[in-house]
């Protein structure tokens, strides 16, 4: 049995106008049956047309397709719907206007992409159309400000143990140089270290509190245990940031999520720099995964693009894009593939048209963003996290803004490692100097040599990152 939709041409259909029949899916999960749907273009005109799905067993009403004379982006906005009984109010749209299923979802893995605009929309629709997806609140001309800041390193490369808290000039480093024992107990669980990231920001403006997650690290089971051990509780968080889409800063999110189902906030706001964030990516030992926006969607979190500098739980802001304007050559070592297979992806309607090549290309981390704090008179709080597009460009770039030029702390990763050169890190260095942050706290993909060089030169500056190190900045 075969079901055609004839439909007019439409704007930017790619290969589905190139061919008169071109097979797009299974849709087992949606209709119950294990035909192929083919979509057939016909009548190459700019007139509105209707389309009808055939089926020599049923009637099946017709669709109303609006979008042949609009442009892709009012068509977004256009609600042209395709009826299907067995979905109820189900809705799905083949060419390049939006879907928005309302009805039961699809599998992702029950979807096999097999080219196609139109495929590539549908599948927008059927994943956005479950939950939120939105531009971010822009950041305005003055950032918001904190009376307080503690920043929580929940995963990361090291555990440091037998060094004490400490204090200094506007910062507390708080730590437990025991573990995490039990007079009342034997020992127990502690905390885990591993090649990722995660952070955990508290700030306090008066009395309001916001708990602010930034990345996932590598596993979930290390990002459970350690916020289990440091006693932190998912359902307080206002917000989750995900700098970029590398595994080991994304990786312990589904689990995190799975576990925490029906505990988070409804609607809690996810952030993210661009739809370049979801795309595959693979490095030369490997594939690296992709971010799975589906259980994004099943979480009933808002999905926020932050393409620009955003507001983030009314304390923090993102730098949005960074700026490669300087002298830096950041390493990338990974490679993008822009397109969806399997539901996993970035879709290429969302995505600069450049990339959009078939293959791997070359990572350039547009997406990638900072999260950053305002801390009352002391200065910008910069969480670097991984600086793949230079971590001076990413200061610069919360610097610019902020309209805040005195930097008080930078913490996270700094990617300055092997086969970057002494000379190279001492550029790096000099334009510290220049900046003159009161703090640097390099972690994660800092990098040993790096490390060594930076203490010689500025040692009252430099502290060493920590999974389970509390950084308070303020009262």
């Amino acid at each position: 049995m075969k079901y055609t939709v004839p439909m007019s041409h439409m704007a930017r259909l790619g290969e589905i106008n190139r061919t008169n029949q071109v097979p797009l899916a299974r849709y087992n999960a949606v209709m119950g049956i294990g035909d192929l749907i083919v979509v057939e273009s016909i009548a190459k005109t700019r007139s509105p047309a209707s389309a009808v799905v055939h089926d020599p067993t049923r009637t099946w009403p017709s669709i109303s397709m609006r979008c042949a004379q609009e442009s892709y982006s009012k068509c977004l906005d256009r609600a042209n719907t395709m009826h299907f009984p067995s979905l109820g109010d189900s809705a799905m749209l083949f060419g390049t206007c939006n879907c928005n299923w309302s009805g039961s979802s699809i599998s992702r893995r029950g979807l096999l992409c097999s080219g196609g605009a139109g495929f590539v929309t549908a599948l927008i629709g059927t994943l956005a159309g479950s939950s939120r997806t939105a531009q971010a609140q822009e950041l305005a001309s003055k950032p918001p400000e904190v009376d307080f800041l503690a920043v929580r390193i929940i995963t990361d490369n090291q555990i440091i143990k037998f060094i004490p808290t400490e204090k200094r000039d506007g910062l507390t480093i708080e730590r437990r140089p025991g573990g995490y024992l039990s007079k009342d107990a034997p020992p127990q669980a502690e905390l885990i270290g591993e090649w990722g990231l995660s952070m955990h920001a508290e700030s306090r403006r008066g009395s309001e509190v916001r708990n602010i997650l930034i990345d996932f690290g590598y596993q979930s089971a290390t990002l459970l245990n350690n916020m289990s051990v440091l006693n932190l509780d998912p359902a307080r968080f206002d917000a989750l940031v995900l700098s970029h889409g590398h595994y080991d800063h994304f990786g312990g999110l589904v689990g995190f999520l799975s576990a925490n189902k029906g505990k988070l906030k409804n609607g809690l706001p996810f952030f993210v720099g661009g739809e370049d964030c979801f795309c595959m990516r693979e490095t030369d030992a490997g594939q690296y995964g992709a971010l799975d926006r589906k259980a994004i969607m099943d979480a009933n979190l808002s999905l926020m693009m932050a393409e620009g500098p955003a507001v983030v739980a009314d304390h923090a802001f993102t730098t949005g894009k960074i700026a490669q304007t300087g002298f830096e050559t950041p390493l990338r070592p990974s490679r993008e593939k822009v397109g969806v297979v399997n539901g996993f992806g970035c879709f290429p309607e969302k995505v600069s048209s450049a990339k959009n090549t078939g293959s791997f290309i070359p990572d350039d981390f547009e997406h990638e963003i900072g999260t950053n704090f305002v801390v009352r008179g002391k200065g910008l709080v910069v969480l670097t996290s991984c600086s793949h597009r230079g971590v001076i460009n990413t200061i610069r770039q919360a610097q610019a803004a902020s309209g805040i030029q005195k930097v008080h702390a930078i913490i996270g990763g700094f990617h300055i490692v092997p086969p970057l050169t002494d000379e190279y890190i001492r550029q790096v260095i000099a334009a510290f100097k220049e900046i003159n942050p009161d703090y640097l706290i390099p972690g994660h993909c800092a990098g040993e040599r790096f490390y060594d060089l930076v203490r010689a030169e500025l040692p009252s500056k430099v502290i060493r990152s920590a999974v389970g190190t509390r950084f308070v900045f303020g009262a």
